[in-house]
């Protein structure tokens, strides 16, 4: 089972689970834990290779998929006894929780989207076919650190580019190329959540300077009732580091707003 912890101020509180992007782990979170567990329990997973739950990795077959990311995340809910949700992902973490949300709709409550991926745009997906023909040439460290400047430049991005960066030197090399196989595999699967409305009220967080993913976001936004868009002025992609008052405020609001209107 994934490594995770819990924070519970009473048993009948909602509860809110973070799940992490690639290259990270719940510790990015911590930002959050103090407003967050004022309101509702939290649940903090480390997905398969990544901080706590490093060892699931190593004996992991070659490829994962999203589906077996997600219902390790959903197992651990099932231990716990959670049956029903809110998720908050980050980055790639927001491809995982909305496909939870695909599959399991009756335990998802809501969903917040910090710096989602819902489309590579030209440039990342020469960045992925240039990654792929390197891997095996240059240090994965070197790649990583390639991909977090590309897509967090700017000099106000530099806390959150090189926490990632730290926590990505935490992984293991054939760890890092599992996952980047699976970034490459997004297409179809990002094609769907484009087109389909889940129905499930839905808040994308985004950052001003989230040059890559940002566009996509705000044309998804016009097609699905159930999404809203806030997005934080001189803020790139990690929001919940870069701006956490304006994350943590405009979150817990929405959050907030579902219990009201339940």
């Amino acid at each position: 089972m994934l490594h995770h912890t819990t924070h519970i101020i009473h048993p009948n509180a909602e509860w809110v689970t973070f799940v992490h992007g690639a290259g990270g782990s719940s510790t990015i979170w911590f930002k959050q834990l103090r407003d967050f567990r004022k309101h509702f329990n939290l649940l903090l997973v480390d997905l398969r290779g990544h901080g706590g739950s490093k060892r699931i990795g190593s004996n992991a077959h070659p490829n994962y998929t999203f589906h077996e990311i997600g219902d390790e995340v959903m197992d651990v809910l099932n231990h716990l006894g959670i049956a029903r949700s809110h998720f908050i992902g980050i980055s790639l973490g927001t491809i995982i929780i909305r496909d939870l949300c695909e599959r399991y709709p009756d335990r998802t409550q809501s969903l917040i989207m910090g710096g989602a991926v819902m489309k590579l745009n030209l440039r990342g997906q020469v960045l992925l076919r240039v990654g792929q023909g390197l891997q095996s040439l240059i240090p994965y460290m070197l790649l990583y650190r390639l991909f977090a400047f590309i897509i967090m430049p700017r000099s106000n991005h530099r806390e959150s580019r090189n926490l990632f960066i730290r926590e990505a030197k935490k992984l293991y090399q054939q760890e890092f190329k599992r996952w980047f196989r699976l970034a490459a595999q997004l297409n179809p699967l990002l094609a769907l959540f484009r087109f389909r409305d889940s129905g499930i009220p839905t808040l994308y967080i985004m950052g001003e300077e989230d040059h890559m993913f940002l566009p996509t976001i705000e044309r998804l936004v016009r097609d699905h009732q159930s999404s809203t868009l806030f997005v934080i002025p001189r803020c790139g992609h990690v929001v919940n580091i870069e701006q956490p008052d304006a994350f943590n405020r405009q979150a817990i609001a929405f959050l907030h707003l579902q219990r009201r209107s339940a």
